[in-house]
């Protein structure tokens, strides 16, 4: 009897586990500390002000700081609500009305077996840009009245500055290559249809799966991975939200 391999359990991000089960990829989970994997990521001039913001003397605490309050817990709830509703609401990501005929070509095929995945990797990519945007412009908001309380709370504001800086384009890297997986999903859905369709003529017999199908179920993959996207991006503003409350 053939022993068929298992799957590592990830026990990472959302985003890592969802992108190894829709990709159908064996992640090993790295046994680097992550301080080893930062400094690999970290250039000599990163390095130089990371070391200047542990070390240095902050500036002077400005008087009169006041405590976080629901103002700023509110807008960062809202920031997250309206980015999320941005992507569970995107049309490019609804799931398609389907009217039996009107949705298929004169020789049968489903016309959305013929989707263009650019359109896809575009609005991806659009929404990535005003998750980047709409978080650093909130983080620097944060870090401002961080850098407000205490000459250990600025410390902690220039090093989140510096680490901003400095990973911003290693982020910016790894997570372009989100879509690029995605694409390949996309294909192998698409190829599955075709497969299934052309079997089911061959045969004589009715196809298995409704037209189109595939690519709901694709749309709802994209739309779940960006959600977890969001997660990860939001992650350093819940570090400084959480400094500020103890702080």
């Amino acid at each position: 009897m053939v022993q068929v391999p298992q799957r590592t359990a990830l026990n990472g991000p959302t985003l890592i586990r969802l992108l190894a089960r829709l990709t159908d990829a064996d992640l090993p989970e790295s046994r680097q500390p992550l301080s080893d994997r930062l400094s690999e990521w970290l250039g000599w001039t990163d390095a130089i002000a990371l070391s200047t913001a542990l070390s240095g003397n902050p500036p002077a605490v400005a008087p009169g700081a006041r405590a976080i309050g629901r103002a700023e817990e509110n807008e960062c709830a809202r920031v997250r609500a309206a980015l999320a509703k941005a992507i569970a609401g995107d049309r490019t990501f609804a799931a398609a009305r389907r009217r039996g005929p009107a949705h298929a070509s004169p020789d049968g095929f489903p016309m959305d077996a013929a989707a263009d995945y650019a359109v896809f990797r575009q609005r991806y990519l659009s929404l990535q840009q005003t998750m980047e945007t709409d978080i650093g412009n909130l983080r620097a908001r944060l870090r401002g009245m961080l850098a407000a309380r205490s000459p250990g709370m600025t410390r902690l504001a220039m090093v989140d500055a510096v680490m901003e800086r400095a990973l911003s384009a290693r982020e910016r890297s790894l997570l372009s290559s989100v879509p690029v997986m995605l694409g390949a999903r996309f294909e192998r859905l698409r190829q599955s249809q075709e497969e299934t369709r052309d079997a089911a003529q061959a045969s004589g017999e009715a196809a298995a799966a409704t037209p189109g199908a595939w690519l709901d179920v694709f749309r709802k993959d994209m739309q779940s991975v960006l959600l977890a996207e969001l997660d990860i991006r939001f992650q350093p503003v819940e570090g400084l939200l959480a400094a500020l409350r103890t702080s």
